[in-house]
């Protein structure tokens, strides 16, 4: 007899960008697992009804992305310390009729972070661009470096209830004024849509920032974003999208299938080709 096939995927709208289950069948076929990892395109305002009946269609588990990582918390029955401390979530883990919320993206920002060679540092201000579910887990790595942090955003507002919900005091701009915040920055990591294919592109005045600065942003489709390619060019240190997808992934794939994936996979080479491809 067979073994059962363990179903997860990645939950969000759109979702057909996302390079997820390239990466995650790969490690089930290295790792001789069970198991499926599909798109899952929901929108917004049917997210919590089809969430619970994927836990109800004997799904393990989902990932989840834009623009429903505060939804998928607030869904959960229970949460892990780190997606309560951040406010959002991006794993959903379905066990014994009930939800589990884990937020694994404050991993891959720091792996993002220490591959790209950032030094936290008390005079080198970090720059936030965003106020959604991913700034809050840069948020939660940045409350942890104790350095200054500005954060840039269309709505003060919701950029200041971000920082208050942190019980951090950090400079509040808005993006026709991202000049005066990048001023002496150390570090900008965007955490919007912004530079994604299809999205308008993130155009920052970057060359007020530190020579050793580093660059991370979140989107990987395109692989270099505008963003990216403007830092290169400044001769700044850069992370990209990916570094920080592998690794929120792989204590993802763990919840999911309950093994560790292999260490032997190419994934990133994977993901590259994939992202030359498009």
């Amino acid at each position: 007899m067979s073994e059962p096939v363990i179903m997860a995927g990645v939950a969000g709208w759109p979702v057909g960008h996302s390079l997820s289950p390239l990466m995650m069948q790969a490690w089930l076929k290295d790792g001789a697992i069970s198991g499926a990892y599909d798109r899952l395109p929901i929108e917004p305002d049917h997210f919590c009804e089809k969430v619970r009946a994927l836990a109800g269609q004997g799904f393990a588990g989902i990932n989840v992305t834009l623009p429903h990582k505060e939804a998928a918390l607030a869904l959960a029955d229970t949460a892990s310390e780190a997606a309560r401390a951040v406010g959002a979530a991006n794993v959903l883990v379905f066990r014994e009729g009930s939800i589990h919320a884990d937020n694994t993206d404050i991993t891959g920002i720091r792996i993002a972070l220490k591959t790209g060679g950032w030094c936290p540092d008390s005079n080198a201000p970090a720059v936030l661009i965003g106020a959604g579910g991913a700034a809050r887990a840069a948020l939660h790595v940045l409350k942890k470096s104790r350095c200054p942090v500005r954060i840039v955003n269309r709505s003060a507002e919701r950029a200041k209830a971000l920082a208050k919900s942190f019980g951090i005091e950090a400079a509040i701009h808005g993006l026709d004024n991202a000049k005066a915040a990048l001023a002496g920055a150390g570090l900008v990591i965007n955490a919007t849509s912004l530079g994604m294919k299809g999205q308008p592109d993130l155009d920052l005045p970057l060359e007020g920032v530190r020579a050793d600065a580093l660059v991370f942003d979140m989107v990987y489709v395109p692989r270099e974003t505008g963003l990216l390619a403007a830092a290169k060019a400044r001769g700044l240190k850069t992370a990209d999208g990916l570094s920080m997808l592998i690794g929120q992934a792989r204590p993802a794939f763990e919840h999911f299938y309950g093994a560790e994936p292999p260490r032997g996979t190419p994934v990133r080479t994977l993901l590259e080709a994939a992202l030359d491809g498009r």
